[in-house]
């Protein structure tokens, strides 16, 4: 007999003395396709979770696969509210999986950017309409603020404080400091941010530069940012505190009827 032959029947015969070893290997194998079930269906969703897998537009295997992804390292180093999109994206296991998740995230965030400026499109009409005597920018109180008190004092913060930021679409160094402003938004009420170069007929404009901006859409729902056009706002601001000219950007913090001019150069 050759040595493979023996080897095959030596094979058989240890078979044959452990008649539980064949079946030992059906039960394992069988217990790893069960594992690999249960794995997709460790937890049954709840009508909470189906209708958030639906709202984002995701199958199944995609939010079982968040969800895996937010146990590990995601998880610890992001934030919880990082939407699944972005979480698949960044794990995107190869380049046309990836581009799949940075599409439809462009389109939702296109689509939301929408939603909030026709929101605030309806807000600024209901101001005009329920406070027609009223103004945002108090002519007065910017007189006032080019001798106001304790102009040293202008980076002192307050929680009721708010921040009339003057920039245009285009201005780079204006978004570094809407950047670190924004990082500072805790420590003031908001920041009604005015875009001069944009007019009523160019409102698409505005969706475009915002939705490429660092700003939280639960910020401008809460009205803790406001987008806005110009409208001779920044005019009335240059005639009223001496900053004729001024470079972009340009901030004005409200305090109360208290404006004060504040140099951009500090942020």
């Amino acid at each position: 007999m050759s040595n493979a032959h023996k080897a095959v029947a030596g094979v058989l015969a240890l078979g044959l003395m452990m008649p539980g070893f064949a079946a030992e290997v059906t039960h394992t194998r069988a217990q790893e396709a069960d594992t690999g079930k249960s794995l997709l269906n460790e937890h049954t969703l709840t009508p909470a979770q189906w209708a958030r897998m639906r709202t984002w537009g995701l199958s199944k295997t995609e939010w079982y696969r968040y969800r895996a992804l937010m146990q590990g390292i995601r998880g610890s180093v992001s934030p919880a509210t990082l939407s699944p999109i972005e979480v698949l994206g960044i794990h995107a296991r190869n380049r046309d999986e990836r581009r799949r998740y940075a599409e439809q995230w462009a389109r939702m965030m296109r689509e939301d950017a929408e939603r909030i400026l026709a929101f605030q499109r309806a807000y600024d009409e209901a101001q005009k309409r329920l406070y027609p005597d009223s103004v945002l920018i108090d002519d007065d109180a910017l007189v006032s603020a080019r001798s106001g008190p304790d102009r040293a004092e202008a980076l002192g913060w307050q929680l009721e404080d708010r921040i009339l930021f003057f920039t245009d679409t285009q201005c780079a160094g204006c978004d570094a400091v809407l950047e670190r402003m924004l990082a500072r938004i805790g420590q003031f009420s908001g920041i009604d941010l005015y875009l001069v170069d944009v007019t009523a007929e160019e409102e698409f404009r505005i969706r475009e530069w915002a939705a490429t901006r660092q700003i939280d859409p639960q910020w401008v729902h809460e009205h803790r940012v406001t987008l806005n056009i110009d409208g001779g706002a920044f005019k009335r601001v240059l005639a009223h505190t001496g900053l004729k000219d001024a470079a972009l950007p340009v901030l004005v913090r409200k305090r109360g009827h208290q404006m004060t001019p504040l140099p951009a150069s500090r942020f």
